[in-house]
């Protein structure tokens, strides 16, 4: 299994843009807005292909709805855009129809575990050979700011003006129980971090989770007294703990931080596989 080591250097961005990056035109300009997590989040994957040494001609990335949706047309791949929600069944079937191809799903928190968790875990539990990038950040950003499955309890948005009382996904957790075998959880303020995980996540054979948590200044952040990315970024920084720290906290210690690190890594068979074994079988008998 590939693990990515710190004695790697980074590059100038402008050896990742040549290798990997579509940019818009000159007189076009990013859908992202000013400050974004997401493109911090892109810089990190793009840096992960680079390490694994990708080749762009044989990789498909996967998307649906949301502000993220537009990733895929910024980077130097393939790409599947497909209904909102159903991006772990659309990889699946990219997987299982050509298992050379590197398949990265990327989701937002919503299209993820609201509309798409059917698929999510689903996708989990088969151990298919993708790897889903879930960009969380508290609401559904694409449609105006809206509360959703991961909203932290007490906080505002657009439906929930006078603070959620819904309890909110762990995600990673819903990733572990559903049977991933690599899971992981990183910030956009922790790049190189981010970038291992993903990379971690893409070298792991079997269904690979990064949970991406990715600031939205604008829905999320102005909304809870964070309106600037800097302040969203800082608040990322002061409140994320290691894993090892966590297990010499007490659950109210814990309570309110974001746990980072990789929380599973395990082999189990993985469906592609077996469905290549199970043709095998029949072929022959037949």
């Amino acid at each position: 299994m590939t693990t990515v080591q710190k004695a790697y250097k980074p590059l100038p961005m402008e050896h990742y843009i040549e290798n990997y990056a579509m940019m818009p035109a000159v007189d076009d300009h990013f859908r992202y807005c000013p400050g974004c997590g997401l493109g911090l989040a892109q810089g990190a994957i793009v840096r992960a292909f680079d390490y694994l040494k990708l080749d762009p001609s044989k990789i498909v990335t996967v998307s649906g709805s949301g502000c993220y949706a537009v990733m895929g047309q910024y980077i130097k791949a393939h790409q599947f855009h497909g209904p909102h929600g159903a991006g772990a069944a659309a990889a699946t079937g990219i997987k299982l129809a050509n298992p050379e191809l590197t398949v990265i799903c990327l989701q937002g928190d919503g299209d993820a575990v609201s509309i798409g968790a059917g698929h999510f875990v689903h996708g989990a539990r088969r151990n298919i050979d993708i790897t889903v990038i879930v960009f969380n950040n508290f609401v559904f950003g694409e449609t105006g700011g809206q509360g959703g499955p991961t909203t932290p309890y007490g906080t505002k948005t657009e439906t929930t003006p006078y603070g959620a009382i819904e309890n909110s996904f762990d995600i990673c957790q819903l990733a572990a129980g559903a049977g991933a075998t690599y899971v992981a959880r990183s910030t956009v303020y922790h790049a190189w971090h981010l970038t291992k995980c993903v990379a971690n996540a893409i070298a792991h054979k079997g269904f690979s989770v990064v949970e991406v948590m990715q600031n939205c200044h604008e829905l999320w952040g102005r909304r809870n007294g964070m309106p600037q990315a800097s302040q969203m970024l800082n608040w990322y920084r002061d409140s994320s703990i290691t894993m090892a720290q966590a297990k010499e906290m007490s659950p109210e210690q814990v309570r309110g931080k974001f746990v980072i690190g990789e929380f599973v890594r395990s082999d189990r068979p993985e469906i592609g596989e077996e469905y290549a074994k199970l043709i095998a079988r029949v072929q022959k008998k037949g």
